[in-house]
Protein backbone atom coordinates (compact mmCIF):
# COMPACT_ATOMS: atom_id res chain seq x y z
CA UNK A 1 0.00 0.00 0.00
CA UNK A 2 1.66 3.28 -1.13
CA UNK A 3 1.85 6.19 1.52
CA UNK A 4 0.38 9.14 1.69
CA UNK A 5 1.51 11.66 -0.40
CA UNK A 6 3.33 14.96 1.84
CA UNK A 7 1.96 18.12 1.51
CA UNK A 8 5.26 19.18 1.85
CA UNK A 9 7.53 17.09 -0.29
CA UNK A 10 11.25 17.40 -0.27
CA UNK A 11 14.05 17.94 -3.48
CA UNK A 12 13.22 14.19 -4.19
CA UNK A 13 9.85 14.05 -4.17
CA UNK A 14 9.19 17.58 -5.77
CA UNK A 15 11.24 16.32 -8.87
CA UNK A 16 9.75 12.68 -9.37
CA UNK A 17 6.43 14.57 -8.97
CA UNK A 18 7.41 17.14 -12.06
CA UNK A 19 9.67 13.92 -14.18
CA UNK A 20 6.94 11.21 -14.23
CA UNK A 21 9.70 9.03 -16.78
CA UNK A 22 12.53 9.79 -13.74
CA UNK A 23 10.02 8.28 -11.34
CA UNK A 24 9.07 5.06 -13.56
CA UNK A 25 13.04 4.36 -14.25
CA UNK A 26 13.12 4.98 -10.40
CA UNK A 27 10.63 2.63 -9.51
CA UNK A 28 11.99 -0.07 -11.88
CA UNK A 29 14.98 0.12 -10.20
CA UNK A 30 13.65 -0.02 -6.97
CA UNK A 31 11.83 -3.20 -7.83
CA UNK A 32 15.30 -4.82 -8.63
CA UNK A 33 17.00 -3.40 -5.56
CA UNK A 34 13.78 -4.44 -2.87
CA UNK A 35 14.73 -8.35 -4.34
CA UNK A 36 18.13 -7.85 -2.33
CA UNK A 37 18.07 -10.85 0.31
CA UNK A 38 20.27 -8.33 2.88
CA UNK A 39 17.52 -5.75 2.17
CA UNK A 40 14.76 -7.85 2.74
CA UNK A 41 16.44 -8.86 6.21
CA UNK A 42 17.25 -5.37 6.84
CA UNK A 43 13.05 -4.72 6.58
CA UNK A 44 12.14 -7.51 8.73
CA UNK A 45 14.53 -6.39 11.41
CA UNK A 46 12.37 -3.29 11.28
CA UNK A 47 9.17 -4.27 10.62
CA UNK A 48 9.59 -6.64 13.79
CA UNK A 49 10.41 -3.95 16.04
CA UNK A 50 7.38 -2.15 14.87
CA UNK A 51 4.99 -4.71 15.63
CA UNK A 52 6.27 -4.98 18.79
CA UNK A 53 5.56 -1.16 19.71
CA UNK A 54 2.27 -1.87 18.46
CA UNK A 55 2.97 0.80 15.38
CA UNK A 56 2.99 -1.82 12.74
CA UNK A 57 0.61 -0.86 10.15
CA UNK A 58 -0.80 2.57 11.64
CA UNK A 59 1.18 5.14 9.88
CA UNK A 60 3.26 7.18 12.59
CA UNK A 61 7.36 7.64 12.71
CA UNK A 62 10.30 5.90 11.37
CA UNK A 63 12.23 3.52 13.44
CA UNK A 64 15.63 5.38 12.98
CA UNK A 65 19.04 3.38 13.61
CA UNK A 66 21.52 5.31 16.05
CA UNK A 67 25.29 5.64 16.14
CA UNK A 68 24.87 2.94 18.83
CA UNK A 69 23.05 0.23 17.14
CA UNK A 70 19.64 1.06 18.80
CA UNK A 71 16.01 1.75 16.98
CA UNK A 72 14.71 5.29 17.99
CA UNK A 73 11.19 6.87 16.59
CA UNK A 74 11.58 9.78 14.36
CA UNK A 75 10.03 11.99 11.97
CA UNK A 76 9.87 10.04 8.64
CA UNK A 77 11.44 13.17 6.42
CA UNK A 78 13.38 14.02 8.82
CA UNK A 79 15.04 9.86 9.10
CA UNK A 80 14.95 9.37 5.61
CA UNK A 81 16.45 13.18 4.43
CA UNK A 82 19.80 12.01 6.35
CA UNK A 83 21.50 9.68 3.87
CA UNK A 84 25.12 10.63 4.21
CA UNK A 85 25.13 13.05 1.32
CA UNK A 86 26.58 16.75 1.88
CA UNK A 87 28.59 16.06 5.36
CA UNK A 88 25.47 14.64 7.18
CA UNK A 89 25.59 11.97 9.67
CA UNK A 90 23.99 8.74 8.16
CA UNK A 91 23.08 7.78 11.44
CA UNK A 92 21.35 9.79 14.19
Amino acid sequence: MAGKRSSNPGKSASYYRSNPEAYAKKLAYDTESNKDPKDRAYRAKLAKKRRSLKIMGKGGPDLSHTKDGKLVLENRKTNRARNGAGGKAKRK
